[in-house]
């Protein structure tokens, strides 16, 4: 009987994993594409965070009264 029930487990964590695989790949080429379709929509690819953003931070202090 124990050997039953332990195979009986062996399988459906088997089976379990397998399905977390397919679930966690789904959701991932859903994401991948979601993210294909909005940078072609918005025609971006990725911001640059060099200089131009410390200027926009130092521009929304000099708004704010803020000095930095």
């Amino acid at each position: 009987m124990w050997a039953d029930s332990t195979q009986a487990a062996l399988i459906y964590q088997h089976a379990t994993a397998e399905a977390d695989r397919a679930i966690a790949q789904a959701l991932h080429d859903a994401v991948r594409a979601d993210q294909k379709k909005a940078k072609k929509t918005t025609g971006g690819g990725k911001k640059s965070g060099g200089k131009k953003g410390k200027k926009r931070s130092a521009d929304r202090n000099e708004a704010s009264g803020e000095q930095g």
